[in-house]
């Protein structure tokens, strides 16, 4: 009879690739962290660059959609609510974690 062979279970990774079974929870945790907070920081100056580009197309008269132009500053001003919002629910989490006694 054949025997029945079962994998071991492996720590799951976020980003796609399998993580060395030596990595921790925590660091694994914390590099999850990192990256949302550098993809919202990324998103931020990508939108930043845009109304820049939009300005400068609608102030050359280079633009066919002067409405772009508010587009991209809504854009703009939603990604830095954003990471403002999660800068502020990250230190109100630590602040929490600190309150908490062992």
């Amino acid at each position: 009879m054949n025997e029945l062979f079962i994998t071991p279970i492996q720590p799951w990774s976020f980003g796609g690739e399998l993580q060395p079974a030596a990595q921790t929870l925590e660091e694994i945790g914390s590099s999850v962290f990192q990256d949302f907070f550098q993809e919202a920081i990324d998103n931020v100056r990508t939108t930043d660059q845009n109304l820049a580009e939009q300005e400068y197309l609608l102030a050359t008269g280079q633009t066919e959609n002067p409405h772009a132009v508010m587009v991209a500053a809504s854009e703009a001003q939603l990604s830095v609510d954003m990471l403002v919002s999660l800068r502020n629910k990250a230190l109100s989490v630590y602040n929490e974690l600190m309150r908490i006694s062992l």
